[in-house]
């Protein structure tokens, strides 16, 4: 069931490696978060870091939950 969740194809590639790819973009976000307020740019607030953070964890847990489990 799980692996028929993760390897279900979504433009030709399984919906797995989209969630790590989106997993990869917030993770980089939110390391610039801090870098471009500390650089003057404050595009986008400090306050948003920790939210980042954890859509980050959750995102990356669901991930790895979908690889493991699609091998179980």
């Amino acid at each position: 069931m799980v692996g028929q969740i993760a390897y279900t194809l979504i433009f030709g590639k399984p919906v797995i490696v989209y969630l790590g790819l989106l997993t990869l973009a917030l993770l980089l976000l939110t390391a610039a978060i801090p870098l471009l307020n500390r650089n003057g740019i404050r595009t986008i607030p400090l306050a948003w870091h920790p939210r980042c953070a954890m859509a980050t964890i959750c995102l990356a847990i669901i991930h790895g939950m979908l690889g493991i489990l699609a091998y179980r």
